[in-house]
């Protein structure tokens, strides 16, 4: 996730938060899934991955926003 820019909540948080200037990204590694909510100018989407992507296509998919 600091590759791509993102910040971690706190120390060994399982949650990282993403701000670009069109949206901000709250990503939650979670149990089963990558858990992406995408916000922008009030409005939220949500999404989930499968931990089965690549990290190119995770990556990808992050950054490709809401």
């Amino acid at each position: 996730m600091r590759s791509l820019g993102a910040r971690q909540q706190a120390s060994h948080s399982p949650s990282w938060d993403l701000h670009l200037p069109q949206w901000s990204a709250r990503i939650d590694l979670e149990g089963e899934d990558l858990k992406v909510s995408w916000h922008q100018e009030g409005s939220a989407n949500v999404r989930l991955f499968s931990y089965g992507l690549s990290r190119a296509d995770a990556e990808a998919a992050i950054l490709a926003g809401p």
